[in-house]
């Protein structure tokens, strides 16, 4: 019998708090986009928040890919930035923010199906218990009672946490033989590029820019792009897709603590309960 490395289960514990980092990070999107940001340029948002990232880490690793690689980057880059930020932004536009968070929320339970799919990992009863759970958190802690439905708004949010879903798997199905820099450097440039004629044939160009615009557009590029991608993708690259997926379901609570911590918002008991099941449910998700 092999005996289990003493540091094997600090290992996975570092390798989830880093990966859960990124999630943290995208919960403070909404803030900086809302209080920094020009409004009503969804897509040169995404746009300027993958490609310049992906571009400078290019310069970094300087290396581009190989063979098969270049239609998988595209497939991979396409369905976790192109696709998934676009159909996000759609969905937010036409659904009130608490039901297209709720939405996205179904991405974990995506994940498991898909992992199983393509991957034939076993469909572990606590991962689905968790993935509803945290659907349920979710809804309690951004939903309102005014909160509508459009059919539109709705597909969009599903399509969407598909197409990251889908990502995600492939992203570890697909592992590349190089380091996850380079592999992150190759996703977001061809996300960006994939994003780049669609927006500047949809999204009207914006205003002349002021220093918080600029140093916005240089958050989302730096920290919210590059440095939580990288974070993201060493983690698939370590841990499972159905391990990683539920840490997404930390964005809605760090998106609630953070309009409540510095712009003044009201938390409800509901949404305090919302706060408890959700971490409940990440933590669900990874008993093995």
């Amino acid at each position: 019998m092999t005996a289990t490395s003493p540091s094997a289960p600090f290992s996975r514990t570092l390798d989830l708090a880093l990966t859960a980092i990124a999630p943290a990070v995208w919960g403070s999107v909404y803030l900086v986009t809302t209080q920094f940001l020009p409004a009503e340029h969804p897509l040169t948002v995404s746009l300027l928040r993958a490609l310049p990232a992906g571009c400078l880490l290019l310069l970094l690793v300087r290396r581009l890919p190989f063979g098969v690689w270049w239609l998988r980057v595209a497939i991979v880059g396409g369905l976790n930035f192109s696709l998934f930020w676009a159909l996000l932004f759609v969905s937010a536009y036409r659904l009130p923010g608490g039901v297209a968070a709720t939405v996205g929320a179904v991405q974990p339970l995506i994940v498991v199906a898909l992992e199983r799919l393509l991957m034939g990992t076993p469909i572990r009863r606590t991962s689905v218990l968790a993935g509803l759970a945290g659907i349920a958190g979710v809804g309690l802690l951004v939903l309102t009672p005014r909160a509508t439905l459009d059919p539109i708004g709705i597909a969009a949010g599903l399509g969407g946490a598909a197409a990251m879903a889908t990502g995600t798997v492939l992203s570890r199905f697909w592992q590349p033989p190089v380091p996850p820099l380079t592999f992150t450097a190759w996703q977001l440039t061809a996300g960006g590029l994939l994003l780049l004629p669609v927006t500047m044939l949809v999204d009207p160009v914006p205003p002349e820019l002021t220093t918080g615009n600029l140093l916005g557009y240089l958050y989302l590029g730096l920290v919210g792009g590059a440095l939580t991608y990288l974070l993201w993708f060493r983690g698939l690259s370590r841990l499972t897709p159905s391990t990683v997926a539920p840490l997404v379901l930390l964005s809605p609570v760090f998106a609630v603590a953070l309009g409540w911590a510095l712009l003044g918002e009201d938390l409800t008991p509901l949404q305090l309960a919302g706060f408890v099941i959700v971490l409940a449910s990440v933590w669900l998700s990874q008993r093995n």
